[in-house]
């Protein structure tokens, strides 16, 4: 059987725990390795940890004398993983059955495949279970799917296409792509996936492979409630960063370094319509200015003009002619 290291990242999310690596040891086809790293949580944590450790050899646990932050922990997992495969799994999400077979078994018969991903669902505050967006679509999607780098590459664009607690990857590959960036912190998943999709192909698979829960300590719900335009600077950063940093073919790759940071413009402006729709002109044009900044040929653009239309005549107006539209389809 291959070898799975899983690394359990767990800061103050010991109520969690338990059933994170549970799901992860009991995973069947696979030979499973667990490490929870504690980043100096101020909670229960280390009583659960040591607990884990003691019932089950499978299991390590270490703890952090000092908060580290979460981009030097994933790095310390990375270093720490020997095995076949790595995943990276929140002390918060949890894998279903059969997720790390099927994920093994397509890197088996595909070895040009550097890392997996499948479909994940939501699990609610209330406890209700949702299904999240396929991230391929739902229609007409085979169960399992083989995309060279470049396609999953376009099919992301500017936005991260990849459920994290399906993301397996080879562990090889994760090696010598390196670890994640201190410079971004909210991004960094996202620029990881296309990192390792310069290297080598990805694997998707049509199942319902984790369980990501949203609760109000979501270290993504905090950041994206302050504001979006530090996300759309981050993703940014992350394009620059890929290029620099990618597969040598990568560097020299204009027309989709041109492609990514148009759909990143295209991304922008989306948002900016919806900030002035919420009467936040400023943000708007903030974050209109930013789109040009990335893709100034988006001036051109049916977005772009429609925006600029928005903003012409105000959005008390634009409010009140929208409501007069819905009153006259309805």
């Amino acid at each position: 059987m291959q070898r799975v290291d899983v690394v359990i990242p767990c800061y103050n999310y010991a109520h969690f725990l338990q059933e994170c690596v549970g799901s992860v040891l009991s995973q069947a086809g696979v030979d499973v390795r667990v490490l929870v790293l504690d980043d100096c949580s101020p909670d229960n944590t280390p009583e659960v940890g040591k607990a884990l450790a003691s019932r089950d050899k499978r299991v390590t646990y270490r703890r952090h004398t000092a908060n580290k932050g979460h981009i030097a922990t994933y790095n310390e997992g990375i270093e720490w993983a020997g095995g076949d495969l790595f995943l990276l799994l929140s002390a918060d999400d949890y894998l279903l059955p059969g997720a790390l077979r099927r994920s093994a078994e397509l890197m088996r018969n595909h070895p040009h495949v550097g890392f997996t991903f499948g479909n994940a669902l939501i699990a609610e505050p209330s406890g209700v279970t949702t299904k999240r967006v396929d991230p391929l679509g739902a229609n007409s999607v085979p169960p399992m799917q083989i995309l060279s780098g470049p396609q999953f590459m376009r099919l992301s664009g500017a936005n991260n296409l990849v459920p994290t607690p399906t993301a397996v990857v080879r562990t090889t590959l994760q090696k010598q792509a390196g670890g994640y960036h201190k410079e971004l912190p909210h991004a960094g998943d996202m620029e990881m996936w296309l990192r390792l999709a310069s290297h080598a192909g990805v694997g998707y698979i049509n199942e319902d492979q984790a369980v990501y829960r949203r609760h109000a300590s979501n270290m993504s719900l905090q950041y994206y409630g302050q504001s979006i335009l530090p996300d759309l600077q981050q993703r940014k950063q992350a394009f620059d960063i890929l290029f620099r940093q990618g597969a040598d073919n990568l560097r020299t790759d204009e027309n989709l370094r041109r492609f990514l940071t148009r759909d990143l413009g295209k991304e922008a402006l989306r948002l900016a319509g919806m900030a002035f729709n919420n009467f936040d002109v400023a943000t708007a044009l903030a974050i209109q200015r930013f789109a040009l900044e990335v893709s100034p040929e988006l001036r051109n653009s049916v977005p772009w003009i429609k925006l600029v239309c928005k903003q012409t005549i105000g959005p008390k107006c634009w409010y009140a002619l929208n409501s007069m539209r819905r009153r006259v389809a309805a």
